[in-house]
Parts: structure tokens; C-alpha cells; sequence
């Protein structure tokens, strides 16, 4: 079993509250999660309106495959023009 974890660090320009943040933020989770079948959740800067952090798992059999998924939700993630990609950080487990 391989378990593939990203960090991924956001900015959310022109987002004036939570709600408008959050908004954005569901919408993009609900994306990720059903295309590529993995967990996504918002891990830090909660109260922030314009940060935000997600973290998103992938367990599979090889390696290989939970690389390629992780790239394909960065990718996903940079092509967002709600959003902007600060930096990000994977492993491989």
C-alpha cells in the first residue's frame, strides 16, 4: 500500500469574508474529490479570508499512479483562476 499526502499553501485574491472563501473552497474540493477519488479537506488558516491550506490523500497499489493523481490535483488546482498556487509539498509513503 502506498499513501501519497500534498499539502497545498493558497491565496484567494479579492475575497473580502469567510463565506466568499469558502464558497471558493467547496466548489474546488468538490471538483477535486470527485475526479480523482481522493480526500480533501481545508487544513489550516481557517479563519483567514484570503489563505487558505488544503490537504489531499491518495492510498493506491503503486506509486506511480498516486504520483500522477497528486500532480493531476495540482494541475487542477493551478488552472483555477479563483486561486493561486504559493507552494506546495508532497510525500510519498
Amino acid at each position: 500500500m502506498v499513501v501519497g499526502v500534498c499539502t497545498i499553501d493558497l491565496h484567494l485574491p479579492g475575497i473580502g469574508s469567510l463565506k466568499g472563501k469558502r464558497q471558493i473552497l467547496l466548489s474546488l474540493k468538490e471538483r477535486i474529490k470527485n475526479t480523482y477519488n481522493v480526500s480533501i479537506a481545508e487544513v489550516d488558516a481557517n479563519d483567514l479570508w484570503q489563505r487558505a491550506v488544503l490537504g489531499v490523500a491518495c492510498v493506491a497499489n503503486d506509486g506511480r499512479h498516486v504520483s500522477r493523481v497528486l500532480d493531476s490535483v495540482l494541475n487542477t488546482v493551478r488552472a483555477n483562476p479563483s486561486v493561486e498556487l504559493i507552494q506546495h509539498h508532497t510525500e510519498i509513503l
